[in-house]
């Protein structure tokens, strides 16, 4: 874990369909509103738009650990099989606003049978902003960070299931 890191936590599902059906950017970058906030009870909405280079940009707005972030996921690898986003997102806490990097890495391999194994990674990091905004209010990093891992990784875990199944849907229907 690097020295800024926050989190990094992974998660693995099945998914009930080969892996030549299976394209997670078409999924996250189709991804409608009500099948986002079904993949967990945090997830508020999601939109898709273009970053200023034209890469695609997934957003997503949840709440974690008490905190509502806005994700501004932009596509640095776009395979069927392996989607890499990564996001200066917006964190708004009772104490006030600031930024984290995300890494979020989702990616599927083949198990044989027709299924496949489903992997969610996400990795976190504090930004300089984040780590003034900690240090202002006289919050040890170290501290910020034994506390938020908990609800970052229950997040993760209980939506990856839920993120397979939703992949699965869209593989089958296609």
């Amino acid at each position: 874990m690097s020295d800024r890191q926050i989190v990094d936590s992974s998660f693995t599902a099945i998914i009930n369909a080969p892996i030549d059906k299976i394209d997670i950017p078409a999924w996250c970058f189709n991804l409608s509103e009500s099948d986002y906030q079904g993949c967990s009870p945090a997830h508020i909405a999601v939109g898709f738009t273009t970053a200023p280079d034209g890469r695609r940009m997934s957003i997503n707005v949840e709440t974690i650990g008490g905190s509502t972030m806005v994700q501004h996921y932009v596509e640095t690898l776009g395979q069927k099989d392996h989607l890499v986003l990564d996001s200066d997102s917006d964190v708004f806490t009772p104490t006030g606003r600031t930024k984290i990097h995300v890494t979020w890495e989702l990616s599927a391999k083949d198990i044989s049978g027709g299924k496949c194994e489903f992997t969610n990674r996400v990795r976190s990091y504090a930004t300089d902003e984040f780590l003034t905004f900690l240090a202002r209010q006289g919050i040890p990093f170290e501290q910020f960070r034994s506390q938020r891992q908990p609800a970052s990784i229950a997040h993760n875990q209980s939506e990856t299931p839920l993120f397979a199944a939703s992949i699965e849907r869209q593989a089958l229907r296609n």
